[in-house]
């Protein structure tokens, strides 16, 4: 399984994701479910995947081979927005599923496959979609700044309670951590390492970038005083007195 999370905030954008596939308790392994596409001063785009690894690799695949074709056909790196980008993405989808998905229902083999898309191409604001297995997509909205995919539940909470559009990018960086550290705290298949990215607004460039493991010291904090924190305030709540 896997866990991916995505935010578009007034200040940027940041996305995360876990790097931990299995097939059974034996059979575990890492591959990145980030990619990144991305022309200094023109376009910032990111993916995240979930679901399916041979489906997911295979819709990435597409995309950059048409980008390396060099032909004039849309693509990734000449489309003229974010919603023309989500839709590429939606039909490379469709067009992997149609091809590759009844082999894989006749083996008992779950296809389903999500991803998100996010980024900003210049011309316009930086914009969030999720993209379904079926190919179609919504686009998040300053009510809903931020979209899950994989095992959300229990990172979500945390994210509910503190994170708004007008969120600053560093608050929301520490938010998605705290999010993640509950997420593996609850489920096994989820995991370290995690591949961490954070735009800024209108930079058209990455402003940070990286992969998080279990000696990463910044994370290990994290990890330790929230599980501190929440221990001191469940201890300092009063008992129920109901008699």
């Amino acid at each position: 399984m896997t866990y991916c999370v995505a935010m578009s905030l007034d200040a940027g954008m940041i996305f995360a994701s876990d790097s931990r596939t299995n097939a059974g308790v034996d059979q575990i392994a890492r591959f990145s479910k980030m990619r990144v596409f991305h022309a200094e001063g023109d376009r910032v785009v990111v993916t995240l995947s979930s679901g399916n690894l041979s489906i997911t690799q295979n819709v990435l695949s597409t995309l950059e081979q048409r980008i390396r074709s060099g032909e004039n056909a849309r693509n990734l790196m000449n489309a003229e927005s974010m919603f023309d980008i989500a839709r590429l993405l939606g039909d490379a989808l469709r067009e992997v599923k149609t091809r590759d998905g009844p082999y894989l229902q006749q083996n008992n083999i779950d296809s389903s496959a999500t991803f998100l898309v996010g980024g900003q191409v210049r011309g316009e604001p930086p914009r969030l979609f999720q993209v379904y297995g079926e190919g179609n997509f919504i686009e998040a909205t300053p009510e809903t700044p931020y979209f899950q995919i994989g095992e959300s539940k229990y990172g979500k909470p945390v994210i509910d309670r503190v994170v708004t559009r007008a969120t600053a990018l560093s608050a929301a960086t520490k938010c998605v951590l705290v999010s993640f550290d509950s997420t593996m705290r609850s489920n096994i298949s989820v995991g370290l390492p995690i591949d961490m990215l954070v735009y800024e607004a209108d930079s058209f460039g990455i402003k940070v970038k990286r992969r998080l493991d279990e000696t990463d010291p910044y994370f290990r904090m994290v990890h330790d005083r929230w599980g501190e924190g929440l221990r001191r305030v469940f201890a300092e709540l009063p008992d129920p007195d109901w008699a």
